[in-house]
């Protein structure tokens, strides 16, 4: 493969968010399925997709999620389980392509889990950046320790970069501004509409609870400063692939 296909440099274009409920007395076979099986056919196979990681939000860490509106995308406590993919810059099409494809080959030979519901699956495209080191593209593979998935609505004349601007002097050592891109018609899953709304993750050495105080000072100062309001706030901390831990800790 030469320099000509990645597009001169591996960069950050557009990312899956999928934030997904395993129905409850299914959470070690849904942990299993997805760490073993669709986190690689259903993603990481595919072209142009170069990172993925898993996340997991224990009771303890739901308990922790605040927001305007903290029944964004259901009851509260939806999404125990979050997995986010890289894709490369100027490729997002030509992933998506594939990815349609792929799934319904997936459906169509049974290799899919029924005992789980999409609470928040959607394509972003990468808007910003605001690093004290480590660059957005390493982002899933540095070990961090947490992530904090949050949900903005701009204020008038606010734009995706003043809000970029703006979230420079938070405290996670990279933080990152993605907006939405809407589904493709065929696509297997329905998802509310998010227009409007940026959609920020927080990488941490530690575990997000370790500085939740301070997201509530970020929320505040949000809307004081006339930047926007804080919909929907929530932290995770990664799996350990190959083990079920925190299976037992989603409730």
């Amino acid at each position: 493969m030469s320099d000509s296909d990645l597009g001169g440099e591996v960069k950050l274009g557009s990312m899956l968010f999928t934030m997904v409920e395993p129905h409850r007395g299914h959470e070690v076979a849904y942990n299993r399925w997805y760490e073993r099986d669709h986190f690689y056919a259903g993603c990481m196979v595919g072209p142009w997709l170069f990172a993925g990681r898993r996340w997991v939000a224990t009771r303890a860490l739901k308990d922790l999620r605040f927001g305007t509106t903290p029944d964004l995308f259901g009851e509260r406590d939806l999404g125990s389980y979050l997995a986010v993919y890289w894709i490369l810059d100027g490729r997002h099409d030509d992933h998506v392509d594939w990815a349609l494809r792929q799934v319904h080959w997936l459906h169509e030979n049974g290799r899919m889990f029924a005992e789980r519901d999409h609470i928040h699956t959607l394509m972003y495209r990468h808007a910003w950046t605001s690093t004290r080191g480590v660059p957005p593209e390493l982002a899933l593979d540095h070990p961090f320790g947490g992530l904090t998935a949050t949900v903005v609505e701009l204020s008038p004349g606010v734009s995706v970069d003043d809000l970029g601007r703006w979230a420079g002097n938070l405290h996670p050592e990279l933080e990152l501004g993605f907006t939405p891109i809407p589904l493709p018609a065929d696509a297997p899953v329905t998802q509310p509409r998010v227009e409007g709304h940026v959609l920020n993750l927080s990488f941490t050495s530690d575990s997000p609870a370790t500085w939740w105080a301070e997201q509530h000072v970020a929320a505040e100062r949000l809307a004081r400063d006339g930047v926007g309001r804080m919909l929907w706030t929530a932290p995770f901390i990664p799996t350990i692939p190959g083990r079920d831990g925190y299976t037992d800790q989603l409730w």
